[in-house]
């Protein structure tokens, strides 16, 4: 199999190791051993094209991929490409476990957010945690956004979902923005909780909190976990909570100040939450 240009500048003679050499040209290390030896070119043009679709669909399986490739006019069976994915080190991400659990004695609050017009920002916020694959373990985010701009105004990344932790991030980012008028959240036992519930109680913030089971309710906040894992945690795999901590950091500041939004006009959540009249 033909070598990239980036491949050839890696130099084993160099005095920087060949790890530094990889990251700084953004070359894959296990590519520079991989040599498929005995591959017909048709299992050649399959793991190119694996290569290709992993940062695409990184969630799909063997037999979903045989089905793709099958699409693509290649007569394939699962075991032959099972052992193709091994060859280039496909490692499937699975479905996330719950991140909201219920408490039944906790009170539940309605959801306020329906047939409502969010016109202004600080009208409502909304917030959630997500789990975030690393290549060893993994850790939680939790975030908080304007409904209105898709600002968001706080994160954190933890190893554990406490009631204390996303109170934390509340109250960080009332500091920082002021307080909203609804703040919308699932039914889990961090957002049920008393000392959560008592910090919106006590700033007179409306708690409104989605229905059983239906994500639909908090579908933007949704939507930023998939973009944010999409354009920023699966090609990343981050090896430390360090690198995640700082590499999350980063890509935020670039989502509120410099991604462009079709919803917002193409402007940039910053740009719209700076101008638009607070409730």
């Amino acid at each position: 199999m033909p070598m990239t240009e980036r491949q050839k500048m890696v130099d084993s003679n160099e005095k920087m190791s060949l790890t530094k050499q990889c990251k700084l040209l953004k070359v894959n290390r296990n590519s520079l051993y991989f040599l498929p030896k005995g591959e017909n070119n048709e299992n050649i043009a399959i793991i190119e094209l694996l290569k290709e679709q992993y940062t695409a669909t990184p969630f799909y399986g063997y037999r979903k991929m045989a089905f793709w490739l099958e699409n693509c006019g290649f007569a394939v069976n699962e075991k032959r490409v099972r052992r193709l994915m091994k060859l280039v080190n496909w490692q499937t991400i699975y479905r996330e476990p719950r991140t909201t659990i219920a408490i039944k004695e906790h009170k539940k609050y309605p959801y306020l957010l329906k047939g409502l017009a969010i016109t202004k920002k600080n009208q409502v916020w909304a917030t959630d945690i997500t789990y975030i694959p690393m290549n060893k373990g993994f850790m939680y985010l939790c975030a908080i956004i304007d409904l209105r701009t898709r600002y968001v105004l706080g994160w954190d990344i933890s190893n554990t979902m406490t009631a204390e932790w996303c109170t934390g991030v509340l109250q960080e980012a009332i500091t920082k923005h002021g307080m909203p008028e609804i703040f919308n959240t699932d039914q889990g036992s961090q957002y049920t909780s008393e000392i959560h519930t008592k910090l919106l109680i006590d700033n007179d913030i409306k708690i409104s909190m989605d229905g059983k089971g239906r994500a639909i309710d908090n579908i933007f906040i949704e939507r930023l976990w998939r973009t944010v894992k999409y354009e920023n945690v699966y090609l990343q795999a981050y090896e430390s909570t360090l690198n995640l901590y700082h590499g999350l950091k980063k890509y935020f500041e670039f989502y509120n100040n410099e991604r462009f939004h079709q919803s917002l006009d193409y402007q940039t959540p910053g740009e719209m939450y700076s101008k638009t009249e607070v409730a």
